[in-house]
């Protein structure tokens, strides 16, 4: 028989995955944690991502429904945090600018507090604050009450009630029985608001209106924060005027903010905090890879005779290269499987808990599995070199 005769041995693709995966099923609790590395490192990525753009959308959907065209205007603090007093022309002034869809003042009552009885001793206000304002504050705000009715434009001695306040006072009873002590004064309940993100401040007041403040709490007509709806395309614009418009004599004392700006600071932040983690993951999966190639090292070592046996049986060298090869991308496969899947659970119970809508990019999961082949790829490349250079008589005489 010449050597043309002779079989070639032969190794086919379906047998790679049997052959490949028998170190495997035989040492389960040596895949279990070694594929744990790479299972952590995706979970890492993918919830990352997960988490981050379910966020991102719920803070995107929330400005959209708040708008961006929300101006305040301040005319500073003072060193105690109190708001001090704008010019009484300042609303006017303000009403007469271009693009500006609607105004509502409103002064903060430095020397009134608001208790839930005549009986609580004067300073424990529990940071609640008494605000005068007109009907035109619901509006602009773009508000909505959580129960009851909002102030009038009269003297009547009504209060309503933002929702922190509500609830550190105790109060849900809106029918106008209930009352509070505001300012040596008792001022019924009508309505309690829903909480305003862009304007926490109202959160904690108690609102009355002008006439009523100017009636029995000694409101001077000067407001201390004026909030403003421009147009939006022409919010900057806007913005640009108010100060001059608030306060002619001294511009530069007012203070002009845009309160949607906290909720695109909060963007960028969780944007940096994301890459942050990121890289951590990052860490953790290549951490996973080195375990995997340390495992795969190992096993060629153990299985020495295995190798020589095989290779005096006729194996080539590439048979037995693609079979260890083969046993680290199973190991990164699964670690990889199973990253998505814990990866997507956090995200999910993330989102639920949060009240988000979940969202996953497409990216984060075909992405977190082509990462982990390539990094079984890599890390099982000099194991499956090494074992299909080992010279066969060598291995066998180890046995």
């Amino acid at each position: 028989m010449t050597t043309h005769d002779v079989p070639r041995s032969t190794l086919r693709t379906a047998d790679l995955v049997p052959t490949g995966s028998l170190g495997l099923r035989s040492r389960k609790m040596r895949a279990l944690l070694s594929g744990l590395g790479i299972a952590i490192g995706i979970a890492s990525i993918v919830s990352v991502l997960g988490v981050t753009r379910s966020s991102q959308s719920a803070l995107l959907a929330q400005l959209d429904q708040l708008g961006t065209n929300l101006l305040t205007v301040a005319n500073g603090t003072s060193g105690q945090g109190a708001e001090q007093i704008l010019p009484t022309t300042a609303t006017s002034m303000i009403r007469e600018l271009p693009h500006v869809q609607s105004v509502a003042p409103t002064a903060k009552l430095a020397s009134v507090n608001v208790y839930r009885n005549d009986h609580i001793a004067a300073g424990r206000t529990g940071g609640r604050s008494v605000r005068a304002a007109d009907a035109a504050l619901l509006g602009t705000l773009d508000g909505s009450l959580l129960a009851g009715r909002f102030i009038s434009n009269d003297d009547s001695p009504v209060t309503v009630l933002g929702y922190s306040a509500a609830t550190t006072l105790g109060i849900t009873d809106v029918s106008g029985n209930d009352r509070v002590w505001v300012g040596g004064h008792w001022y019924n309940v009508v309505g309690i608001l829903k909480p305003f993100t862009l304007a926490p401040e109202i959160d904690q007041a108690a609102i009355v209106s002008f006439q009523s403040a100017e009636h029995l709490l000694g409101y001077n007509g000067h407001p201390s924060r004026i909030y403003v709806r421009s147009d939006t395309e022409y919010t900057a614009g806007v913005a640009g005027l108010l100060g001059s418009a608030a306060n002619p004599e001294d511009p530069s004392r007012v203070a002009v903010s845009r309160p949607s700006d906290a909720l695109t600071a909060q963007l960028q932040v969780k944007q940096s905090g994301a890459g942050l983690i990121l890289g951590l993951g990052a860490i953790a999966l290549l951490v996973g890879a080195i375990g995997i190639a340390n495992v795969m090292v190992i096993a060629v070592l153990e299985r020495r005779t295995e190798i020589g046996l095989r290779r005096a049986l006729g194996a080539t060298r590439g048979h037995v290269a693609a079979q260890f090869l083969t046993e680290s991308l199973i190991l990164a496969t699964l670690g990889g499987i199973a990253g998505i899947a814990i990866g997507a659970g956090v995200t999910l119970g993330m989102s639920v808990y949060r009240g988000w809508t979940t969202l996953i990019p497409p990216e984060a999961l075909y992405g977190g599995l082509l990462v982990s082949i390539a990094a079984g790829a890599i890390a099982g490349l000099y194991p499956a070199l090494r074992a299909a250079h080992l010279p066969p008589t060598d291995a066998l005489r180890t046995a």
